[in-house]
Protein backbone atom coordinates (compact mmCIF):
# COMPACT_ATOMS: atom_id res chain seq x y z
CA UNK A 1 0.00 0.00 0.00
CA UNK A 2 2.88 2.40 0.81
CA UNK A 3 4.29 1.91 -2.72
CA UNK A 4 0.97 2.96 -4.24
CA UNK A 5 0.15 5.85 -1.91
CA UNK A 6 3.78 6.95 -1.69
CA UNK A 7 3.83 7.58 -5.44
CA UNK A 8 2.07 10.89 -6.19
CA UNK A 9 1.58 10.16 -9.89
CA UNK A 10 0.16 6.70 -9.25
CA UNK A 11 -2.24 8.05 -6.61
CA UNK A 12 -3.33 10.78 -9.02
CA UNK A 13 -3.85 8.22 -11.79
CA UNK A 14 -5.99 6.07 -9.48
CA UNK A 15 -8.10 9.13 -8.67
CA UNK A 16 -8.62 9.84 -12.38
CA UNK A 17 -9.54 6.20 -13.06
CA UNK A 18 -12.09 6.35 -10.23
CA UNK A 19 -13.43 9.61 -11.66
CA UNK A 20 -13.89 7.98 -15.07
CA UNK A 21 -15.61 4.99 -13.48
CA UNK A 22 -18.02 7.28 -11.63
CA UNK A 23 -18.61 9.45 -14.71
CA UNK A 24 -19.35 6.60 -17.06
CA UNK A 25 -21.15 4.57 -14.41
CA UNK A 26 -23.52 7.38 -13.43
CA UNK A 27 -23.86 9.59 -16.50
CA UNK A 28 -23.02 7.56 -19.62
CA UNK A 29 -26.38 8.17 -21.26
CA UNK A 30 -26.38 11.89 -20.36
CA UNK A 31 -22.99 12.69 -21.93
CA UNK A 32 -24.07 15.09 -24.66
CA UNK A 33 -22.03 18.17 -25.60
CA UNK A 34 -24.82 20.55 -24.65
CA UNK A 35 -25.78 18.96 -21.35
CA UNK A 36 -23.04 17.02 -19.66
CA UNK A 37 -19.80 18.70 -20.74
CA UNK A 38 -20.59 22.12 -19.24
CA UNK A 39 -21.08 20.28 -15.93
CA UNK A 40 -17.77 18.46 -16.38
CA UNK A 41 -16.01 21.75 -17.18
CA UNK A 42 -17.57 23.21 -14.03
CA UNK A 43 -16.08 20.27 -12.13
CA UNK A 44 -12.63 20.96 -13.64
CA UNK A 45 -13.08 24.68 -12.86
CA UNK A 46 -13.82 23.74 -9.26
CA UNK A 47 -10.77 21.44 -9.01
CA UNK A 48 -8.50 24.17 -10.41
CA UNK A 49 -10.08 26.72 -8.06
CA UNK A 50 -9.58 24.49 -5.03
CA UNK A 51 -5.91 24.10 -5.96
CA UNK A 52 -5.50 27.86 -6.51
CA UNK A 53 -7.25 29.02 -3.36
CA UNK A 54 -5.79 26.13 -1.34
CA UNK A 55 -2.30 27.31 -2.25
CA UNK A 56 -3.26 30.93 -1.53
CA UNK A 57 -4.37 29.83 1.93
CA UNK A 58 -1.24 27.68 2.38
CA UNK A 59 0.95 30.71 1.66
CA UNK A 60 -1.04 33.03 3.96
CA UNK A 61 -1.89 30.67 6.81
CA UNK A 62 1.27 28.51 6.85
CA UNK A 63 4.31 29.57 4.84
CA UNK A 64 4.41 33.36 5.38
CA UNK A 65 3.73 33.22 9.15
CA UNK A 66 6.13 30.28 9.67
CA UNK A 67 9.15 31.52 7.70
CA UNK A 68 10.41 33.93 10.42
CA UNK A 69 10.65 30.94 12.80
CA UNK A 70 12.51 28.67 10.37
CA UNK A 71 16.23 28.42 11.20
CA UNK A 72 18.42 30.18 8.61
CA UNK A 73 20.10 26.94 7.52
CA UNK A 74 16.69 25.40 6.68
CA UNK A 75 15.21 28.37 4.74
CA UNK A 76 16.86 27.38 1.42
CA UNK A 77 14.79 24.18 1.50
CA UNK A 78 11.67 26.33 1.31
CA UNK A 79 12.93 29.12 -0.94
CA UNK A 80 14.73 26.91 -3.45
CA UNK A 81 12.39 23.91 -3.61
CA UNK A 82 8.99 24.24 -1.92
CA UNK A 83 8.06 27.84 -2.77
CA UNK A 84 8.97 27.66 -6.49
CA UNK A 85 7.01 24.40 -6.91
CA UNK A 86 4.02 25.82 -5.00
CA UNK A 87 4.17 29.02 -7.06
CA UNK A 88 4.18 27.00 -10.29
CA UNK A 89 0.92 25.28 -9.35
CA UNK A 90 -0.43 28.53 -7.85
CA UNK A 91 -0.09 30.64 -10.99
CA UNK A 92 -1.18 27.95 -13.47
CA UNK A 93 -4.19 26.90 -11.40
CA UNK A 94 -5.22 30.58 -11.28
CA UNK A 95 -5.10 30.79 -15.07
CA UNK A 96 -6.90 27.47 -15.60
CA UNK A 97 -9.59 28.48 -13.08
CA UNK A 98 -10.29 31.73 -14.93
CA UNK A 99 -10.27 30.19 -18.41
CA UNK A 100 -12.51 27.28 -17.40
CA UNK A 101 -14.85 29.62 -15.52
CA UNK A 102 -15.33 31.76 -18.61
CA UNK A 103 -15.83 28.63 -20.76
CA UNK A 104 -18.41 27.25 -18.34
CA UNK A 105 -20.30 30.54 -18.35
CA UNK A 106 -20.38 30.69 -22.15
CA UNK A 107 -21.30 27.02 -22.58
CA UNK A 108 -24.11 27.42 -20.06
CA UNK A 109 -25.60 30.43 -21.81
CA UNK A 110 -23.97 32.39 -24.67
CA UNK A 111 -23.33 35.96 -23.56
CA UNK A 112 -23.49 34.98 -19.88
CA UNK A 113 -19.94 36.18 -19.14
CA UNK A 114 -20.54 39.58 -20.73
CA UNK A 115 -23.80 40.11 -18.83
CA UNK A 116 -22.14 38.98 -15.59
CA UNK A 117 -19.08 41.19 -16.09
CA UNK A 118 -21.38 44.12 -16.88
CA UNK A 119 -23.00 43.38 -13.50
CA UNK A 120 -26.51 43.14 -14.93
CA UNK A 121 -29.00 42.69 -12.11
CA UNK A 122 -29.76 39.01 -12.72
CA UNK A 123 -26.04 38.21 -12.98
CA UNK A 124 -24.65 40.61 -10.37
CA UNK A 125 -23.57 38.06 -7.75
CA UNK A 126 -21.59 35.88 -10.17
CA UNK A 127 -20.33 39.02 -11.92
CA UNK A 128 -18.83 40.38 -8.71
CA UNK A 129 -17.27 36.96 -8.09
CA UNK A 130 -15.88 36.91 -11.64
CA UNK A 131 -14.39 40.40 -11.29
CA UNK A 132 -12.78 39.49 -7.97
CA UNK A 133 -11.37 36.31 -9.52
CA UNK A 134 -10.00 38.22 -12.53
CA UNK A 135 -8.37 40.80 -10.26
CA UNK A 136 -6.88 38.01 -8.15
CA UNK A 137 -5.54 36.15 -11.21
CA UNK A 138 -4.01 39.36 -12.59
CA UNK A 139 -2.46 39.92 -9.18
CA UNK A 140 -0.94 36.41 -9.29
CA UNK A 141 0.59 36.81 -12.74
CA UNK A 142 1.53 40.50 -12.82
CA UNK A 143 2.43 41.28 -9.19
CA UNK A 144 3.03 38.18 -7.06
CA UNK A 145 4.94 36.04 -9.58
CA UNK A 146 7.34 38.73 -10.90
CA UNK A 147 8.13 39.82 -7.34
CA UNK A 148 8.53 36.25 -6.08
CA UNK A 149 10.99 35.49 -8.88
CA UNK A 150 13.22 38.27 -7.54
CA UNK A 151 12.60 37.48 -3.87
CA UNK A 152 13.43 33.79 -4.31
CA UNK A 153 16.47 34.44 -6.49
CA UNK A 154 14.95 32.84 -9.58
CA UNK A 155 16.02 36.02 -11.38
CA UNK A 156 19.04 38.01 -10.25
CA UNK A 157 18.38 41.01 -8.02
CA UNK A 158 20.25 42.98 -5.36
CA UNK A 159 19.44 42.21 -1.72
CA UNK A 160 17.46 45.44 -1.26
CA UNK A 161 15.39 44.66 -4.37
CA UNK A 162 14.82 41.09 -3.14
CA UNK A 163 13.58 42.36 0.23
CA UNK A 164 11.27 44.93 -1.40
CA UNK A 165 9.98 42.30 -3.85
CA UNK A 166 9.24 39.88 -1.00
CA UNK A 167 7.25 42.59 0.78
CA UNK A 168 5.28 43.52 -2.36
CA UNK A 169 4.54 39.85 -3.12
CA UNK A 170 3.35 39.28 0.46
CA UNK A 171 1.07 42.34 0.38
CA UNK A 172 -0.38 41.26 -2.99
CA UNK A 173 -0.94 37.78 -1.58
CA UNK A 174 -2.75 39.29 1.42
CA UNK A 175 -4.92 41.33 -0.95
CA UNK A 176 -5.85 38.08 -2.72
CA UNK A 177 -6.61 36.50 0.66
CA UNK A 178 -8.97 39.38 1.43
CA UNK A 179 -10.61 39.25 -2.02
CA UNK A 180 -10.98 35.45 -1.89
CA UNK A 181 -13.45 35.65 0.98
CA UNK A 182 -16.20 37.58 -0.88
CA UNK A 183 -15.20 35.95 -4.21
CA UNK A 184 -15.91 32.46 -2.83
CA UNK A 185 -19.19 33.68 -1.34
CA UNK A 186 -20.27 35.06 -4.73
CA UNK A 187 -19.25 31.90 -6.58
CA UNK A 188 -21.08 29.61 -4.18
CA UNK A 189 -24.27 31.68 -3.85
CA UNK A 190 -24.52 32.71 -7.52
CA UNK A 191 -27.49 30.51 -8.30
Amino acid sequence: MAKILGNFHLALLIGVVLLLAVMFGLHREAMSLDGYWPLFLRYLHTIAGVLWIGLLYYFNFVQIPTMPNVPAELKPGVTKYIAPAALFWFRWSALVTVVLGLLVAEMTLPGYSARALMLEESHRTIGIGMWLGLIMAANVWFVIWPNQKRALGIVAAEDAVKARSASVAMMASRINLILSIPMLYCMITQS
